[in-house]
């Protein structure tokens, strides 16, 4: 496919625009507001909590954003934040966008702003990104004069219609993967704390009532009163342990400082930087062993189910700790982890579901930030994982626990990995449809394959 490049200025209906300035102080009511936190988490804004900030609208009426609008990050600490790019794809209501950010608004009767949005997430227009980067004291940033000198290809109208389409379709699977994979843990958490934090089957089978969304043989595994314990009140016949009564693995690994990256035969080490819930894994962020120096490691090698918590760092007297657990061949066939992360295993008939959300629980969170907060370094180590205290229900009821969740994080599991290919897919794709290099209805006909 033969293209012709313009100015990237050329392309749109009206010039570029920097956002509004509102200090933390006037927010909390008016319009939502893109800010550099949701540009940076989000290459596809849409229908996302934002801060309120108050908005003149008829003297700031500018500022409101459209679908199909791209906005780029004027600095960022780190050269690959500087002029990244995201499209705005609408919100539940009006929007507008910071004072970090340029608004570029393009002819959409000429020029798809989908295309355009993949053509600067691929690395031909990164590097034209890069070319303007200005490097300062700390920040790297752009400038919007510079900006819209970017030459950019300019095939077709349908071939960008076209293409934008195919890479959009591969976005939205992912993103409704991910979706499905939030409401599925959702659903799990809320479970847990129903039955394990609020003791709602107990409260109200203690009333004479029936124990909403239960069976009667489900019911029936939970006492009808609650009675005295550490904790406070519990279930009847429920106990209380130290967790190291009921711990079968707490360990951490190790890795080279630094970790040693793309290694062609290495072993992935996961550090803090991956622990995000169940599923979530950047990949960009991976760092890697020898093999020779893992088979040598004498701990922390993973193992499906296993439970990782994030054991120290953060500011002076402030820790927050972070738990993820990692299935069967996700993220990799095998991997180890760092010396910042603990690998934990609960004995049976304690679930590493359970152990899971157990973590992630207040009452067990506040224990672990009071803890890691308290040391001169901020962290955990071992003994206070060891001395907190463990609620332990009957066999029966982490039985029916188990039954009902370990469906949804086998299902949370699969769509990660195929969110993952996906994400490869795109990946692949990417810069070979923006240069045309590819036949677009074999490559619809790889999509709804993988899509499928």
């Amino acid at each position: 496919m033969s293209t012709n490049f313009l100015r990237f200025g050329d392309l749109f209906l009206e010039p570029q625009r920097n956002g509004l300035t509102r200090p933390k102080k006037v927010r909390g009511a008016g319009f939502p507001m893109v800010n550099m936190g949701e540009l940076f988490a989000h290459s596809r804004i849409k229908n996302l909590e934002m801060d309120l900030v108050p908005v003149n609208e008829e003297k700031e009426k500018q500022f409101f954003l459209k679908e199909g609008d791209l906005l780029f990050a004027r600095q960022s600490l780190v050269l690959s934040g500087a002029g990244q790019c995201s499209i705005f794809l609408g919100n539940k209501t009006d929007t507008v966008f910071e004072s970090h950010l340029i608004r570029c608004r393009l002819d959409q009767k000429r020029f798809n702003p989908n295309f355009y949005f993949y053509f600067f997430r691929s690395p031909e227009g990164r590097r034209a990104i890069e070319a303007i980067v200005e490097q300062g004291a700390g920040a790297s940033g752009i400038r919007g004069s510079d900006l819209v000198n970017v030459q950019v290809p300019t095939p077709s109208k349908s071939y960008q219609d076209e293409a934008a389409g195919l890479l959009a379709k591969i976005d939205d699977r992912i993103t409704l993967l991910r979706e499905t994979n939030a409401t599925l843990e959702a659903i799990a958490q809320t479970l847990f704390k129903s039955w394990f934090v609020d003791f709602d089957p107990v409260r109200a089978k203690s009333e004479g009532l029936e124990p909403e969304g239960m069976d009667a043989a489900t019911a029936a595994i939970f006492p009808d009163s609650l009675e005295d314990s550490e904790l406070g009140l519990i279930p009847r016949g429920w106990n209380v342990n130290r967790a190291d009564s009921w711990l079968s693995v707490l360990e951490t690994g190790r890795r080279p400082k630094g970790g040693v990256a793309g290694i062609a035969d290495g072993i992935p080490s996961i550090g803090a930087e991956s622990i995000v819930r169940i599923g979530i894994f950047d990949y960009s962020k991976t760092k890697y062993v020898t093999s020779d120096f893992f088979e040598k490691m004498k701990s922390g090698e993973l193992q499906s189910h296993d439970v990782l918590l994030y054991k120290d760092g953060g500011k002076p007297g402030v820790f927050l700790p972070r738990v993820s657990m990692f299935g069967d061949g996700f993220p990799f066939e095998r991997c180890g982890i760092n010396e910042h992360v603990f690998r934990i295993r609960l004995k049976e008939p304690f679930t590493q579901v359970f152990l899971y959300y157990w973590l992630w629980s207040d009452a067990v969170m506040h224990e672990l930030k009071h803890r890691g907060g308290k040391a001169a370094i901020p962290g955990i180590n071992q003994s206070d994982v060891k001395e907190l205290k463990l609620l332990v229900p009957s066999t029966h009821t982490l039985i029916s626990f188990s039954e009902i969740t370990s469906p949804l994080i086998s299902t949370i599991f699969a769509n990660s990995k195929q969110a993952q290919t996906l994400t490869q897919l795109r990946n692949t794709l990417l810069p070979r449809l923006i240069s045309g290099q590819l036949c677009l209805s074999e490559t619809e006909v790889q999509i709804e394959a993988v899509c499928a």
